[in-house]
């Protein structure tokens, strides 16, 4: 939640907003890649599922947090800004 304080601009308030919402994308992320590797888990342990099934989920997981790193990335970049206005 955003509160008022003087010198914080509409402008400002929008920055907020969306770096917010890109640390619970983040967040998303991380939820991805934990059903990502759950999921590749259950398949290792039947013998049916493909052989490329397990490494493949496992680097989708992986670029998912990598992903999840980079959206805190962009937040941290967007308060800062938002902060040097001050």
């Amino acid at each position: 939640m955003v509160t008022e304080s003087p010198g914080v601009t509409s402008y400002d308030t929008r920055l907020l907003d969306r770096a917010a919402t890109l640390r619970s994308d983040a967040e998303l992320m991380e939820e991805y890649a934990r059903r990502l590797r759950a999921t590749a888990a259950t398949l290792g342990d039947c013998p049916a599922a493909p052989e490329w099934s397990r490494p493949t989920l496992e680097q989708q997981a992986a670029a998912c947090i990598t992903a999840a790193q980079q959206l805190r990335t962009a937040a941290a970049a967007l308060l800062a800004h938002v902060r040097a206005g001050d």
